[in-house]
């Protein structure tokens, strides 16, 4: 991968960095099984954000709002996944002072990274990897749109970006095109963003695992569990599969319970549950009664 340089048709300084083209090759790897969901999830997020369960200025500039109203127990599920893995983000983040790094993966089109700018709570160093297919729209969506490229380019304290097609790689952020599956491709484009194993470090795999076989899974668990001198991890519904991998342990709260401690001031009638009417709260349950399972050694 070389440094951008300036002399490019497409751009004449550091502002407008440009970006080649993902081969033929790297398209045929991805999986349509997986984009789709990364897509779906992305729709029912912006569609809650439209309506005002959160505030998300960034995630307008990465997917269109869809004209189909998603269900009020799907909004509601989405808030409380969202605040819920904001909060353990939140929580690493102020557990060690910042002082740390955090790896998304599959992290499709998420916006934690600018939604951690704005409240100056960055980690020295934020990653994300996704297929190439998709790292690709979002390089082209931060390539043109400055509330997204600003934040990256004012942290950046080099002359140059380092980018090509599927990465971009700058002082605080990275985004990278690979196959989780492949693990030595992994490592090895993680260590040319200057990934550092000796930072405390916080794995972000929300529902990526359940894409990959139990072997390979199981593979990218061993990995990040061996990889890091200190390491956590989020995750839906893998705490038996975290212990057998190398975790030292692992705790699991359902999102019922989760959802019933957020704070009262944003689910009650003057917050989010004022947004919309749910007549049944059953079906709210069943939205949210997935496992968000954790690996925390020695922080909390």
């Amino acid at each position: 991968m070389q440094p951008f340089a300036p002399s490019t048709p497409m751009a004449t300084s550091l502002r407008r960095p440009s970006f080649t083209a993902c081969s033929s090759s790297l398209l045929d790897a991805d999986d349509e099984g997986v984009r789709g969901p990364c897509e779906d999830a992305t729709l029912c997020k912006r569609f809650a954000v439209s309506i005002g369960y959160w505030q998300d200025p960034c995630i307008p500039h990465l997917v269109r709002l869809s004209k189909a109203r998603k269900a009020p127990e799907i909004n509601r599920g989405y808030f409380g996944h969202v605040h819920s893995v904001s909060q353990l983000i939140k929580a690493f983040l102020r557990k060690t002072g910042c002082n740390c790094q955090i790896l998304n993966l599959g992290a499709g089109m998420d916006t934690t990274f600018w939604r951690l700018k704005d409240e100056d709570l960055l980690p020295s160093k934020y990653f994300e990897i996704d297929f190439p297919m998709i790292v690709m729209r979002n390089l082209h969506s931060i390539k043109l749109k400055p509330l997204l490229s600003k934040p990256i380019l004012d942290l950046h304290s080099e002359d140059t970006l380092q980018m090509d097609g599927h990465t971009l790689d700058s002082t605080r952020y990275a985004i990278i095109g690979a196959d989780l599956r492949d693990i030595p491709e992994l490592e090895e484009k993680l260590k040319k963003c200057n990934m550092n194993t000796q930072l405390p470090t916080l794995l972000v795999a929300e529902c990526v695992l359940v894409y990959m076989t139990p072997e390979q899974s199981a593979n990218l668990l061993k990995w990040a569990a061996n990889s890091f001198e200190t390491a956590m991890l989020i995750n839906y519904k893998q705490k038996e599969r975290l212990l057998s991998s190398g975790w030292e342990s692992a705790s699991a709260v359902d999102m019922v319970e989760l959802y019933s401690k957020l704070p009262r001031a944003e689910v009650s009638r003057y917050g989010i549950e004022s947004l919309e009417f749910l007549d049944e709260m059953e079906l709210l349950d069943l939205e949210i009664t997935f496992l968000a399972t954790f690996s925390l050694p020695s922080f909390f």
